[in-house]
């Protein structure tokens, strides 16, 4: 670990850290596209920061909450 946060620009310009940050991309696109799609989720309800905050991470949850059943089913 200490020798990962000692070189941090050498971590990311690595072969594993570029294949790393590309499924990145991956993985957080079918989590949005998911809420989008299949939840029928588009816009925030509420205006200003702190309430979008607070209205994404409800969305993050039921989102956790139903990968969580789908799994234990």
């Amino acid at each position: 670990m200490k020798r990962m946060l000692c070189n941090p620009c050498g971590n990311l310009t690595s072969e594993k850290g570029i294949e790393i940050r590309k499924q990145m991309n991956v993985d957080v696109e079918s989590v949005f596209g998911d809420i989008k799609w299949n939840q029928g989720y588009r816009r925030f309800r509420l205006r200003g920061k702190e309430k979008v905050k607070v209205e994404m991470g409800l969305v993050s949850i039921s989102h956790n909450l139903k990968k969580l059943a789908l799994a234990i089913n």
